[in-house]
C-alpha cells in the first residue's frame, strides 16, 4: 500500500481475523488510514465457510442449514445495513475520532501489545453493554431485533443485520476515546465483529474447555433462541466472561427454537428494518399517561402499564417444540429466479464497493437506489405475494435502461453480455 493507505492483509492473515487470531504485531498501526478493511475483504471467506456449512449439515443430517427465502432475506438485510458506509464514514469513528482529537486524558502507544490486549477487552465489554441494552431498552430493541428475526441459524443469519442500530452503539464506545487511539479501535471494532460471524450454526457442538472462556456456537444458539430460558442471555461478543461476570449467561440445554418470541411472518427486508419503529409509534400515541409513553421507550419491549421494566416472563408464549416457521409456498422456478437474480445483485454490490472511488456520486445514488428496490423485489417474490410481479417487471426496466446508460458494470466483464440477455 502506498504511504498512508490501508494495508492490504495477505490470505492468512485475512482468514484469522475472522477467529480474533492475528497478533498484535500484526494488526497494529499508527493510523486510521493505514487500518485495512478487514469486513470487506472476509466477503470471500463468508461465502466459503457458508458453502462449507451447507456441505457439512448435508453430511451430518442430510439436510441442508437452512432455507433459500430466509437466507436471501438475511443476505438482503446484510446489504442494506452496509449500504450507508458507502456514502458515509462510519459514525463510529467519526465520533471516536472526534472524542479523542478534542477531550483524551492521555495516550496509550499504538504499538505496545498491552494497549492492544486493553483494546480487545474494551471493545469487547462496551459490546456487552450495548447489547444487552438492545435487549432491554425498547427503541434500542426496534432496530437490534432484526437481527433476532430469522427462523433459521446459519451463517446466513450473522449476515442479518439493522440498518439503524449502528446509530445507537457509537456512544458505548467513547470512554475508549478518552486514551486508547483511533488506529488501534477501528481494528478491534471490526475484529468483534467478524468473530461473530461463525458462532451463527448448528454444525458445531461443544468446544470444550473454550466454552468458559469465549462466546461459542453453542453459547450463541441460546441467545437467539425464543424459549422461555433463553430470553435476555448470552449477550457477549467474542468473550462469555461478562455474562458469567453480571449474571446472564445460560447454558444450552433444550433444543433451541429459533426467532423472536412474535415472529414476523415476512422476508421483506424493508419492511423488517422499519415495521418495529412503526410498531413503538403507534404503541406510544396509544398508550395513557407522559410517564407511560416514555416508558414505551426506554423500558423493555415486553413492558406495558402496571408491568415491571422488563415485562412478566409468564408472557413469554410456551414453546411445544412443534412451532412451524414461516415457510409460504413458492413454485420451485421464482426460488430459482430469485436466487439467480439475487446472485446479480451481489455482484453488482462487490463491483459497486471495488470502484466506489471512480465513480461518480450519481452513479453510485443510481446503484444503491436500484440495490434496495431489487432487495425489496426479492422479498415480496419469495412471499409470493401479488403485487411483486408487478415491482419485478419495474425492477428489470429499470435495470435494462440504467445497464444501456452504463450506470452498471459487472464485478466480471464477461457476464455483461448474459446480464442484458
Amino acid at each position: 500500500a502506498e504511504a498512508g493507505g490501508p494495508r492490504d492483509t495477505a490470505p492468512g492473515q485475512q482468514l484469522r481475523a475472522l477467529f480474533y487470531a492475528l497478533a498484535p504485531g500484526e494488526s497494529s498501526f499508527r493510523t486510521v488510514e493505514e487500518v485495512p478493511d478487514y469486513v470487506e475483504k472476509s466477503i470471500p471467506f463468508f461465502i466459503t465457510f457458508i458453502g462449507l456449512e451447507f456441505a457439512v449439515s448435508w453430511i451430518q443430517k442430510r439436510k441442508l442449514p437452512g432455507r433459500i427465502n430466509d437466507g436471501i432475506s438475511s443476505l438482503s438485510l446484510g446489504i442494506l445495513s452496509r449500504l450507508p458506509d458507502v456514502l458515509f464514514r462510519s459514525i463510529e469513528l467519526i465520533s471516536y475520532i472526534y472524542v479523542w482529537n478534542n477531550y483524551r486524558l492521555f495516550e496509550l502507544p499504538w504499538d505496545s501489545p498491552w494497549t492492544w490486549y486493553l483494546t480487545l477487552l474494551g471493545v469487547d465489554f462496551a459490546y456487552y453493554c450495548f447489547h444487552r441494552m438492545s435487549h432491554e431498552v425498547n427503541i434500542l430493541w426496534a432496530a437490534h431485533q432484526v437481527h433476532h428475526s430469522s427462523e433459521d441459524y446459519n451463517l446466513f443469519t450473522a449476515l442479518r443485520q439493522s440498518i439503524l442500530q449502528k446509530y445507537t452503539s457509537w456512544m458505548f464506545n467513547l470512554p475508549m476515546a478518552l486514551f486508547i487511539p483511533p488506529s488501534v479501535f477501528a481494528v478491534h471494532l471490526q475484529f468483534n465483529l467478524l468473530y461473530q460471524f461463525w458462532i451463527h450454526t448448528e454444525v458445531i457442538t461443544k468446544l470444550g474447555p473454550l466454552e468458559w472462556i469465549l462466546n461459542t456456537p453453542s453459547h450463541h444458539r441460546v441467545h437467539h433462541g425464543r424459549n422461555p430460558y433463553c430470553i435476555d442471555k448470552n449477550y457477549g461478543g467474542t468473550l462469555i466472561i461478562w455474562d458469567r461476570i453480571f449474571g446472564t449467561f445460560e447454558a444450552e440445554d433444550a433444543k433451541v427454537v429459533y426467532g423472536l418470541t412474535h415472529p414476523v411472518n415476512s422476508f421483506d427486508p424493508i419492511m423488517l428494518q422499519l415495521r418495529p419503529l412503526v410498531h413503538i409509534w403507534n404503541t406510544f400515541w396509544a398508550t395513557p399517561g407522559f410517564c407511560n409513553k416514555l416508558s414505551v421507550i426506554f423500558k423493555g419491549p415486553g413492558w406495558g402499564p402496571g408491568k415491571p421494566r422488563l415485562g412478566l416472563p409468564e408472557e413469554i408464549p410456551v414453546i411445544t417444540g412443534k412451532e412451524v416457521p414461516f415457510n409460504p409456498h413458492v413454485p420451485a422456478y421464482l426460488n430459482c429466479y430469485a436466487l439467480v437474480h439475487f446472485a446479480v445483485i451481489v455482484d453488482l454490490y462487490i463491483e459497486l464497493l471495488a470502484s466506489l472511488t471512480m465513480l461518480s456520486q450519481g452513479t453510485v445514488l443510481v446503484r444503491i437506489g436500484f440495490i434496495i428496490l431489487s432487495l425489496a423485489s426479492f422479498g415480496l417474490l419469495t412471499e409470493n405475494k401479488s403485487k411483486a410481479g408487478i415491482l419485478e417487471i419495474i425492477r428489470c426496466l429499470v435495470f435494462i435502461g440504467a445497464y444501456e446508460l452504463g450506470y452498471f458494470r459487472s464485478h466480471f466483464s464477461f457476464l455483461g453480455y448474459v446480464y442484458e440477455v
